[in-house]
């Protein structure tokens, strides 16, 4: 009696027939972002995928591995969660501007949205502030996908695109004045009217608010670009002169998948340092300790001179599945992961 198509190996010819339109759109995808930033004279770069220091990510949890030295000596190496330090350590050496289309590891993450080994398209633009990354990402989403694209039942026109701040975006859909009553969580609960959770943090019900009221209007009838964050949740983000309550980065969603956050990116060493205490300390105080060197090489690279630009990373995988129709990510992974 045949196996059910579910229960087959992700190679098996019934099951990888399902998937071969979606993967075959996957490959053109690939070739098309590839052509798109060559013609604008971008390099394209690789970076190390096992590294000493993953990232200070607060929330984000990396696979750790182990290196083999000839003399026998053994080191601990984690799989990065983004390339991101990595490429700016090309862009402080004098190389700019750079994208890679990176595998990347998050370990505990797994959903029709997730997959905990997926791959990043990294790019970043020398002397750009936020009008002119939000322009050039335009520029790829009508380059290389159709005028109007539907996934997951939402169909989103190209055509135009919504510029929203995060603090707009909450007084109208919550209710609340989130800078006013940023770091006090009582005072944002009651301005959106919702019962503060036992051991609810400010930037929990900050995320929880963004995630049910905020999120479900984002990137449907046509790209939406989410502005102008509370500082501390843009731990590698430049402050916004003109309102140092915020920072100059964006998320970008389209058929309402998150599909991109960008950074108008930190050149001060001093305060990515303090930035980076704070992170490894809220982290520690999650998970108990785990822990891994402080990159070093990096804030040395930022004290050499980071030179003024602007970086994104965009979920490769979440484009395929926006540029194929593809319900789930796995429908568009030559073999899914575990």
């Amino acid at each position: 009696m045949p196996q059910p198509a579910a229960l087959l190996p992700p190679w098996h010819p019934d099951r990888l027939a399902a998937r071969l339109p979606f993967l075959r759109r996957r490959a053109l995808l690939a070739a098309a972002v590839r052509a798109f930033f060559t013609a604008r004279g971008y390099t394209e770069v690789e970076t190390p995928y096992a590294v000493t220091t993953p990232g200070e990510e607060v929330h984000l949890s990396a696979f750790a591995t182990e290196q083999l030295h000839p003399d026998g000596a053994r080191g601990r190496l984690w799989l990065h969660t983004s390339p991101e330090l990595a490429m700016k350590k090309l862009l402080a050496g004098g190389v700019l501007p750079i994208f890679q289309l990176a595998r990347v590891w998050r370990n505990g993450e797994g959903s029709d949205l997730h997959a905990a080994e997926f791959t990043m398209l990294e790019w970043y633009r020398p002397a750009a502030d936020m009008a002119g990354l939000i322009a050039e990402t335009l520029a790829l989403l009508r380059a290389v996908l159709p005028p109007v694209v539907v996934c997951r039942g939402i169909a989103t026109d190209l055509a135009g695109a919504e510029i929203v701040t995060v603090a707009d975006a909450f007084a109208h859909h919550a209710g609340a004045d989130v800078l006013a009553t940023a770091g006090d969580a009582a005072a944002l609960a009651a301005q959106a009217g919702t019962r503060l959770r036992d051991g609810e943090t400010w930037e929990d019900l900050f995320f929880r608010l963004l995630l049910e009221r905020i999120e479900p209007h984002l990137g449907r009838a046509h790209p939406t670009f989410l502005t102008h964050w509370p500082a501390a949740q843009a731990a590698l983000a430049r402050r916004d002169p003109a309102d140092p309550r915020v920072a100059e980065r964006f998320e970008l969603y389209v058929c309402g998948i998150e599909l991109a956050n960008a950074f108008v990116e930190l050149t001060d060493a001093a305060e990515q340092r303090a930035r980076f205490a704070a992170d490894r300390a809220r982290r520690h105080a999650l998970t108990g300790g785990t822990d891994w060197p402080l990159d070093e090489e990096f804030l040395a690279a930022l004290d050499h001179g980071l030179p003024p630009c602007a970086g994104i990373a965009l979920g490769f995988d979440r484009l395929a599945m926006i540029a194929a129709g593809a319900p789930r990510i796995a429908d568009v992974l030559w073999l899914p992961g575990q």
